[in-house]
């Protein structure tokens, strides 16, 4: 099987690698396509450390069955379905302790981040059998491949609690943002902003039913406040960094709820009387519980026309070094690329 392999810090080669075979309790994923994450991004530059040379990378996707291992229910999981899988892998004897908050099992092993792994930038790969969802075949294939951000975006608003009619901003339009704008939409907010520097990104989540917000304009606080009626309930930083955390501050009412999902900086400065004399509550979100991936395939199932939306740009593989190179420099292009491995 062919699969894109990081040969060394911003560059990715194509290489010829062994099929896989299913062990117990597993299944080999056939991949159609594979979203690039901001995180394949850092990982591809070097800039996080959470990649290494040498890894096949790869997440965010949708495949179908190719091959169950022994002890497999082949009625549960036919050969030849529809699937996405959770990248997040919890060792069987931690599943019952960490059930509903499998994130944060110390032992959890990610998908397309472990470096032990062949992940979903491969023709085929293997993950537990628990971890694959099936989908159905009246569903765009591609939209499969959107499920994995979208769950990090209902995951975030999840966290903070967002209850129906709160107002709530969101501090970058990247992909991710993209993905919370839908689901604090999806979740109930009566008003969803988003803060963000790059016109095309205002664009689309504008198309996406957010109301944009250029940060250069003036303080994002005080366009809120000037322009759109006051300050907000909720706000999410999908950027993570020290000027993006102190808009989503500012920006809230006292007592007001934010949720830190971007990871741009391992370390952040932090206006701690924004906290405490205010009273707002901070709060982290890191990918998902299992309930929560699938109640995000759900709804990605269920269909909406937002999700074409989503994806800007698909290549195969041979272009893929090409399109990682032009996201970590130019990043011209405003929403999620998506590499097609059935070409």
């Amino acid at each position: 099987m062919r699969a894109l392999q990081l040969e060394a810090f911003g560059h990715l080669v194509v290489v010829d690698m062994a099929d896989p075979v299913a062990g117990p309790g597993e299944i080999v994923m056939q991949t159609i396509a594979t979203g690039i994450c901001g995180s394949d991004i850092h990982g591809y530059t070097g800039d996080n450390g959470r990649r290494s040379p040498g890894q096949v990378m790869g997440h965010e996707t949708v495949g179908r069955i190719h091959e169950i291992g022994p002890g497999v229910d082949a009625v549960a999981y036919p050969i030849g379905s529809l699937a996405t899988v959770n990248p997040v892998i919890v060792p069987r004897r931690d599943l019952e302790e960490f059930a509903g908050r499998e994130q944060h099992a110390p032992a959890r092993s990610v998908v397309g981040v472990n470096p032990a792994i062949v992940s979903a930038f491969a023709e085929r790969f293997v993950v537990p059998a628990g971890n694959v969802l099936l989908l159905p075949e009246s569903m765009p294939e591609t939209h499969g491949a959107l499920i994995e951000p979208l769950a990090v975006g209902l995951n975030a608003v999840r966290r903070v609690s967002l209850a129906k009619g709160d107002r709530v901003l969101i501090i970058g339009g990247g992909p991710i943002g993209q993905s919370t704008v839908l689901a604090a939409l999806y979740e109930g907010a009566s008003e969803v902003y988003v803060s963000e520097l790059n016109e095309a990104r205002r664009q689309l989540c504008a198309s996406l039913g957010a109301i944009v917000i250029d940060p250069r304009e003036a303080p994002v606080a005080e366009q809120l406040v000037l322009k759109h009626g006051g300050l907000v309930d909720v706000a999410v930083d999908a950027v993570g960094i020290s000027q993006s955390l102190s808009d989503a501050l500012l920006s809230t009412a006292f007592g007001g709820r934010v949720c830190l999902v971007g990871m741009g900086s391992p370390q952040l400065d932090v206006s701690a009387y924004r906290i405490s004399t205010e009273e707002r509550s901070v709060i982290g979100s890191f990918t998902y519980s299992f309930d929560v991936f699938r109640d995000c395939a759900e709804w990605v199932a269920r269909g909406d026309a937002a999700f074409d939306s989503l994806i800007s740009a698909e290549v195969g593989l041979d272009e893929a070094d090409s399109m990682f190179h032009r996201l970590a420099t130019v990043a011209d292009i405003p929403g999620k690329a998506i590499v097609r491995l059935d070409r």
